[in-house]
């Protein structure tokens, strides 16, 4: 049965504008900050690293990835990440993080509350992988009151080529919403992830140079 065409457009219509708005707070951000690219075109992604990102992507999912450097040392930019608790420090769009069930290890929940303007209120989320050795976070989305179903994460960090910061990729797969294309999620989604990573580089680095003798 085809979608229904009202919801189909009201859906395209509220990302569409979801996306000029996110694009708007990333560009009041700092311009000096690399905004990310495809991780089939990142070099200084090593093959061990690739790996992590390949997901098994079903019929109507779609995935794709974002790299962002870091000018500082992976530990600086990994207690951030690693805070499955505190997503807020770094991602503009969480308004609230609430534990729900666990103690921080793999299969903790927890319930997001994102600002408004975005077509979601809540999201209920489940850690997946949180490797301290090798600097790799997942999460899956498990429920919530969004359009984004099935979504998964990977975060990795590993040490830029020129030892000089840090490379953070973060991929993901999704459930391509009816009424809207596979670009068109990749569009919004890679948009908010780039806005975050971007968010992240900003707090790491001001903490890397306020911890620099």
């Amino acid at each position: 049965m085809p979608p229904n065409p009202p919801k189909s457009s009201l859906l395209l219509h509220r990302i569409n504008t979801t996306t000029n708005t996110i694009t708007t707070t990333c560009q009041k951000q700092s311009q000096l900050h690399n905004r990310g690219c495809p991780l089939m075109c990142a070099a200084e992604v090593p093959d061990s690293i690739v790996r992590l990102h390949a997901h098994a992507v079903g019929p109507n999912q779609c995935c794709s990835a974002v790299v962002q450097q870091i000018a500082a040392p992976v530990a600086a930019v990994w207690a951030v990440v690693r805070r499955f608790d505190n997503p807020q420090a770094y991602k503009h769009f969480v308004k609230s993080c609430h534990v729900i069930d666990g103690d921080g290890r793999v299969g903790t929940l927890r319930e997001v509350h994102v600002i408004s303007g975005l077509p979601a209120a809540r999201s209920t989320e489940r850690l997946e992988i949180l490797d301290d050795e090798r600097h790799v976070l997942s999460f899956s989305v498990v429920g919530g009151d969004h359009r984004l179903a099935n979504y998964r994460s990977v975060t990795t960090l590993h040490p830029a080529a020129d030892g000089r910061g840090t490379v953070v990729v973060e991929s993901y797969v999704v459930d391509t919403p009816p009424g809207n294309t596979d670009e068109e999620t990749r569009v919004f989604v890679d948009t908010i992830v780039r806005c975050n990573l971007q968010s992240l580089a900003q707090i790491a680095e001001n903490s890397s140079r306020r911890n620099t003798p």
